[in-house]
């Protein structure tokens, strides 16, 4: 009991960035989730143990890519769209996830991320910009560029983001 009651007072008070927030919200300032029908062209991205191939990706201001993830590690990583700040702050809810089972180091308790904790619920997918990918298993998101910016793409489970897991998003 008191260990959900400092779950929920957690939730209450953290603050998730809109990349990683419900996915009715629409579009955000750096880009949106889009159905994988109106990519022009989809890059593959491997997923290593705190690494990407590859590590830089090159998009157009508009335009739509599909990235097909797949986790060649041993641990379970994450790809998710956002700018650095977007990061660090999606770094405190992975913790907090780690810290409660939600995540373990290999793997996802999908029976956990689906549980309402305070009135939140935990939402990684294609449509939140974010997809966590079990080892030896692949995920696809496709998004929307916006205006060029400075973008990456990041795991940023603890400890992975630090140890080097991030790629950047080149604009032409």
């Amino acid at each position: 009991m008191f260990r959900s009651l400092a779950l929920a007072s957690l939730l209450a008070t953290l603050s998730i960035p809109h990349a990683f927030a419900a996915p009715d919200q629409g579009a955000r300032e750096f880009g949106q989730a889009v159905p994988a029908a109106q990519a022009k062209r989809t890059i593959t991205i491997t997923m290593k143990d705190n690494e990407y191939e590859p590590k830089s990706v090159t998009v157009k201001a508009g335009e739509v890519v599909r990235f097909i993830v797949v986790n060649k590690g041993d641990l379970l990583h994450e790809f998710a769209v956002g700018r650095p700040q977007d990061h660090a702050e999606h770094q405190k809810m992975m913790a907090m996830m780690l810290d409660h089972g939600m995540i373990t180091p290999t793997s996802i308790d999908h029976k956990k991320m689906k549980m309402d904790h305070g009135g939140q619920t935990h939402r990684h997918g294609p449509e939140t910009g974010s997809v966590l990918v079990e080892p030896g298993k692949r995920a696809e998101l496709t998004w929307k560029f916006p205006q060029a910016m400075t973008l990456q793409f990041a795991c940023t489970i603890p400890g992975h983001y630090e140890a080097g897991m991030v790629g950047k998003f080149n604009y032409q």
